[in-house]
């Protein structure tokens, strides 16, 4: 017979079970209310202003970073790179508030023994592989016209937490290089369209009254440089979505931080896996 103290213990144990899990299915609930609560087609013209003039301030400083060989990546952890790790940090700086949106920046790094620039160039210009690559959250990927390094694609993705989001994205992208060793990407999100029913007969973008404003705004920026036997690369990524409904903060907000990290993290991961291959 188990100790009248191990009895407790276990009966402890089950009750929080049993909390955890009252409070996830409340959770979950909550986000699904959040989900179904249709946002204004367009971001707030202030929000827009605000995040446009923070993507020109962290285009200035890539810029520069970009012009010279010395600094041309951000600063990392070179040991845990090259163990393999990979090193994801939230850059929106504190404070950041806008009405009735929010801004999320983030930047991973990662390093790739035995790859090379040209490898990782031809990786990021091969968009059709993309839902290969980077399944499942790219289901296609094309390019829909390219004059030399500069070109417009498009891709349907799908993000998956508790909830399931298609859209149908498209880009603006440009490639450049400083030399053999360094290159970069510019990518600007010229179009999001949330799928309402996709891979159905009654699949439809939805309208302007009915959008939810998961995402209204993606830009992705790639540094990347071959040294010391491989190739490290760099992503920033800073995106526009909808506020947290008034009341849910407490429960939606680490669920709608968590979503830009994960998506980046995911993204850097699947590239070192491809560039393994």
């Amino acid at each position: 017979m188990p100790s009248r103290a191990r009895r407790c213990n276990v009966l402890f144990m089950m009750q929080r079970r049993i909390a955890d899990s009252i409070r996830f299915t409340a959770l979950c609930g909550l986000l699904i209310l959040a989900a179904r609560q249709p946002a204004k087609a367009d971001p707030p013209a202030a929000a827009v202003t605000t995040f446009n003039n923070y993507v020109g301030a962290l285009e200035s400083r890539l810029a520069r970073q970009h012009s010279e060989q010395h600094g041309f990546l951000a600063a990392a952890d070179e040991a845990r790179l090259r163990r393999g790790e990979l090193i994801v940090e939230k850059l929106t700086p504190a404070g950041t508030e806008l009405p009735g949106a929010m801004l999320h920046h983030w930047r991973g790094t990662a390093f790739v023994p035995g790859a090379t620039a040209a490898d990782f160039e031809r990786l990021m210009k091969d968009f059709d592989d993309y839902p290969q690559h980077y399944a499942p959250q790219v289901l296609t990927a094309k390019i829909l016209a390219q004059q030399g390094d500069h070109l417009q694609a498009t891709m349907r993705v799908r993000q998956q937490h508790i909830i399931t989001v298609v859209m149908d994205t498209s880009y603006d992208v440009t490639f450049a290089r400083l030399d053999a060793q360094h290159g970069y990407s510019i990518s600007r999100s010229t179009r999001i369209a949330e799928i309402d029913s996709p891979g159905t007969r009654k699949e439809r973008a939805l309208g302007a009254s009915e959008e939810h404003g998961f995402l209204w705004r993606l830009n992705t920026y790639w540094s990347y440089e071959e040294r010391d036997g491989g190739v490290t690369m760099q992503i920033e990524s800073v995106t526009l979505t909808r506020s947290i409904p008034r009341g849910l903060g407490w429960a939606v907000g680490p669920f709608v931080e968590s979503v830009p990290r994960e998506s980046l993290e995911f993204t850097l991961r699947s590239t070192c896996t491809a560039l393994r291959r």
